[in-house]
């Protein structure tokens, strides 16, 4: 890992900070994790195998230039992940769709929005999930009252790092690329931001080694809790 990464984090200069929500606010992986045990000892390679391909699918599609809402290929990665672990049970295809229609929130994630919220910042979310989708995964995590906007990629029927993905931000919300804060666990998102000028924090959960070097984010922090 590049282990001269800046951790300071200013916020002078900023209006807003806007958050990827799936993986970086919302625990991807507590879906399988509540059903971890009817699951079995495949648990965490399926779970993985489900994030890949969801995001996989964005990117294919965005590349030739289709869409179909998140929700959709969230389905269709569930399905070829249960496919490569037949071990699994396929009658619990339904109740991992219901949790994950349902995610958890990282534990620290409540109290550094609304932080953020008293410092005269806006908070939003920038997803690549459906409205319908992220507004009930924000109610269910209990957030909604800690956020100014919840934007869907959906409404540009292209994913994320579209640049016009990102430009939602400016559209919806006023100001410049350099009054926005972004935030992600994802470094591919990272990226993205940062190649449309906004200001890119990587909330590196899984210790990952960087990459990207020329899209880099300003500062690395461990969890939200370095935001705040």
């Amino acid at each position: 890992m590049n282990t001269s990464m800046p951790h300071e984090i200013s916020f002078a200069g900023k209006s807003c900070v806007v958050f990827d929500a799936y993986g970086t606010l919302l625990d991807v992986h507590s879906a399988v994790q509540r059903h971890a045990e009817r699951v079995g000892p495949e648990a965490a390679s399926l779970s993985a195998l489900w994030r890949v391909k969801q995001l996989e699918y964005s990117w294919v599609l965005s590349l030739i230039g289709r869409y179909e809402s998140f929700w959709s290929l969230t389905e269709q990665a569930l399905d070829y992940a249960l496919a490569r672990h037949p071990t699994v049970n396929p009658a619990l295809r339904q109740p991992l769709l219901d949790a994950y229609r349902a995610l958890d929130a990282y534990p620290e994630v409540p109290d550094v929005l609304s932080r953020l919220r008293e410092a005269g910042l806006r908070i939003a979310i920038l997803s690549n999930g459906n409205q319908a989708m992220l507004d009930r995964a924000v109610s269910s995590a209990g957030l909604a009252d800690r956020l100014d906007a919840v934007l869907s990629v959906d409404d540009v029927q292209v994913f994320k790092t579209s640049p016009k993905a990102y430009q939602l931000v400016l559209d919806r919300l006023g100001g410049t690329e350099a009054e926005v804060m972004f935030c992600s666990s994802n470094r591919w998102d990272v990226a993205g931001a940062s190649a449309f000028g906004f200001i890119p924090v990587w909330v590196n959960r899984q210790g990952m080694p960087d990459e990207y070097p020329d899209l880099p984010p300003v500062a690395m922090v461990k969890d939200l809790a370095g935001l705040a």
